[in-house]
């Protein structure tokens, strides 16, 4: 971490062709060394995981090119891991290629390109900040062993590479003729870098944005020349089908729209609340990016990139850990900007960034508040960085000791809702097993030659893990349904009976982020309520 602190211009002490002393030298040969015995521990790893989990968003677009390269309809594809292909036609066109190499050859080299996509962003960020070597090394290293980095090693993600075409084209790094197209090309890839051709024309570069509308749809267009009824099925339908991605609610998930999916609004409020907050973050974050765009200086023109990739970090309905790389980048711009505040706020978020505070911080989860805090500690983080612009909104008036008035707002607010119990029906881990999962051992735990005993129609088991608790048990044949409420007037929750192999017994099992609150009934076929179990956490 103490490299992070190099992040200043280098000074004119060192003209052009000279080179830092030995022992700078040493320090960046010894930061680099760090960096790569990393990249090779995280890729053994990575390797070293069950092959069915082995870069599996890499194996769904292997499928995905293999199944278009057969005349099988793209959409249509569904991996062994149920995973299907999300992303626009034009991405499939990329990866078709890369069908024709055996998919473990592919998975070697796709960890090498992480890993060097991983420099290529720290070289980009260190050159528009004039960082020294040591600096652009720590931030490689710091960027690396960060959650989002080793989620894209994880699962053979493409969106790092997404990141590396929007910086260095909203950076300006790029031909002056040829800026936009990078950031065109990426959105047909994924489409939440579009928000950058709207910073484009909020900042004035109309030229560029321009070039980002054309090269989207151009590749769109040659989606739809080579993939016509793919092209049609995903622009006039499959596009909006966000279900096929996965759970949004779940902790994975850290949009806004999956924070407040967790914080349990109903079906009806949650896109009018959604929209106004997303209308808010992107504001204020297209605003200030604009503003530093007007500067002039590249360091500016880094900052701004980075804003508006928190924005769409932020507004886009799924935010997975592997497309939080834009937030990793803001804390390491934080911690490179002069005051003291500015740096402990990026040490944080950095924080937040590497590690998983639900898990780490779980001992201090003794209201549900606190446990929805930490548990969205990176969706929360950022929107801070859009709202606040890098801590911009606040450097001016630190000589007047302004600084204290939102500091106080922001810890007054966070204090709030750490000690306020979680709306009623508000669980972001809770699932309850069916039949397809009564195999899995760790779902299904509980012995089933254990019957309840007279009179007490269910008997259970509760286990702790790190971020989830889970209940396991059987009914007797008095009891016709289980139905569970997360916190008191909330909505009940069915509980499935299944029917085990053994003498016709029926079990169930689920999984609840907190039992505190909870309370489970056990109804009779006349729907009354034959017993009732609550403090469930006192039974781990």
């Amino acid at each position: 971490m103490g490299g992070l602190t190099a992040f200043r211009p280098i000074s004119g002490a060192l003209p052009r062709g000279t080179y830092p002393g030995p022992m700078s030298q040493r320090r960046v040969y010894a930061a680099w060394s760090v960096f790569g015995v990393a990249a090779v521990v995280s890729a053994v790893l990575v390797w070293l995981r069950p092959p069915a989990q082995r870069l599996s968003d890499l194996h769904i677009y292997y499928g995905a090119a293999e199944a278009v390269n057969d005349g099988r309809p793209l959409y249509d594809y569904v991996a062994e891991n149920g995973g299907p292909f999300t992303y626009p036609p034009f991405a499939v066109l990329l990866f078709r290629p890369l069908a024709l190499l055996p998919e473990g050859a592919l998975q070697v080299a796709w960890l090498a390109l992480t890993c060097a996509a991983v420099v290529a962003l720290a070289v980009a960020v260190g050159r528009g900040l004039s960082a020294s070597r040591l600096a652009v090394a720590a931030l490689a290293c710091a960027l690396l062993v960060s959650a989002p980095v080793q989620s894209n090693l994880r699962f053979g993600q493409v969106s790092i590479f997404i990141v590396l075409l929007a910086l260095v084209d909203a950076m300006g790094l790029v031909p002056q003729r040829y800026r936009g197209i990078l950031v065109g090309i990426a959105a047909a890839i994924k489409l939440t870098p579009l928000l950058f051709v709207v910073y484009f024309l909020v900042a004035r570069r109309y030229r560029d944005a321009a070039r980002a509308a054309a090269a989207f749809a151009a590749c769109a267009v040659l989606g739809l020349a080579l993939l016509p009824g793919d092209s049609v099925r995903y622009w006039t339908g499959t596009m909006l089908q966000t279900s096929r991605i996965g759970n949004l609610a779940s902790l994975g998930n850290q949009s806004v729209q999956g924070m407040l999916m967790r914080a349990g609004l109903s079906p009806a409020t949650l896109p009018l609340v959604w929209a106004a907050l997303i209308a808010a973050i992107c504001a204020a974050a297209l605003w200030r990016a604009a503003s530093l765009e007007r500067t002039g200086r590249t360091a500016d023109r880094v900052r701004a990139a980075v804003l508006v990739g928190c924005a769409t970090v932020a507004a886009s309905p799924v935010s997975w850990t592997h497309h939080q790389v834009w937030t990793v980048l803001a804390a390491m711009l934080l911690v490179a900007t002069e005051g003291a505040w500015h740096r402990v706020a990026g040490v944080i978020l950095l924080v937040v960034m590497t590690l998983s505070l639900g898990v780490v911080l779980r001992g201090l989860s003794t209201y549900p508040g606190w446990q929805f805090l930490l548990e969205n500690a990176r969706s929360l983080g950022a929107v801070a960085v859009c709202a606040a612009g890098l801590g911009g909104a606040v450097a001016t008036a630190r000589r007047h000791r302004a600084w204290l008035r939102p500091v106080a707002v922001a810890a007054a607010a966070l204090a709030v809702l750490a000690l306020t119990p979680l709306p009623a029906g508000a669980d972001p881990t809770f699932k309850a097993y069916t039949a397809a999962d009564l195999t899995n051992p760790r779902y299904f735990y509980y012995d089933t030659a254990r019957r309840p005993a007279p009179g007490e129609p269910v008997a259970f088991e509760v286990r702790r893990e790190k971020t989830k608790v889970r209940v396991n048990g059987v009914v007797d044949l008095g009891v016709a349904r289980l139905s569970y409420q997360s916190a008191p007037g909330g909505a009940a929750r069915e509980i499935p009976l299944i029917e085990a192999s053994e003498g016709g017994v029926r079990t169930f099992s689920f999984r609840s982020a907190t039992l505190t609150h909870g309370r489970l009934d056990a109804l009779s076929p006349d729907g009354t309520v034959v017993a009732t179990f609550t403090a469930l956490d006192e039974l781990v």
